[in-house]
């Protein structure tokens, strides 16, 4: 039975809110597994692992837009369509728990990471932090991100979003002004290892 999300962690005194947001064909609760790293290295962190909002077809797998038939010159409109859902998602939990953004931070991998990304470019005070394992903008920003830092994390062996995608979104960011870091893991494909996770949680403590 497939969840809208999964509650990681909710102490009752909280500082900071972790959203997940997981891959193309993955669950909230796949995703909460992730989760779990960061909530026992934050006992104060609020952790929340959230489903995407559309089915995939197989299985309880979600994803928050289609990828049947996607191409370069279609994937902006498709993730811009649920922008707002995406958004609006964010800050409801950020209401409900009573944590701003600079205290939050969205933790996505691949098509979350895409989501987490291009959020930003509509709502750039949406987060303090995001993490983005194994992730991609459809299309560069423009315009420097303001009061967020972006941490780009890929697994230079990556053949689904190749790592040029974390290198020119580092490099867009340098020319921008925009905080960000990145860190490329030798030898890791499409996925999260652990010493990705551990450059993560660098960054957040």
């Amino acid at each position: 039975m497939n969840q809208d999300y999964v509650v990681v962690q909710q102490p009752s005194e909280a500082n900071r809110l972790i959203l997940l947001f997981h891959g193309v064909g993955d669950t909230a609760a796949g995703m909460a597994q992730i989760g779990r790293y960061f909530a026992a290295a934050l006992p104060q962190a609020i952790v929340i692992s959230i489903a995407g909002p559309f089915s995939t077809g197989y299985g309880d797998g979600r994803q928050w837009f289609s990828v049947q038939g996607v191409t370069e010159e279609n994937r902006l409109s498709r993730i811009e369509a649920n922008l707002p859902r995406f958004v609006d998602t964010v800050r409801h939990w950020q209401e409900q728990n009573g944590i701003s953004a600079e205290q939050t931070v969205l933790v996505g991998f691949s098509q979350g990471s895409i989501m987490s990304l291009e959020a930003l470019k509509s709502e750039s005070s949406l987060a303090g932090h995001i993490v983005a394992f194994s992730g991609r903008f459809a299309v560069l920003p423009e315009k420097a991100f303001a009061d967020v830092a972006v941490h780009l994390i890929h697994g230079e062996a990556d053949g689904v979003i190749v790592v040029g995608h974390a290198h020119a979104a580092a490099h867009r960011f340098q020319e921008l002004g925009t905080s960000f870091t990145l860190d490329i893991a030798p030898g890791v494909g499409h996925g999260i290892d652990e010493q990705m996770l551990k450059q993560a949680l660098a960054y957040l403590k």
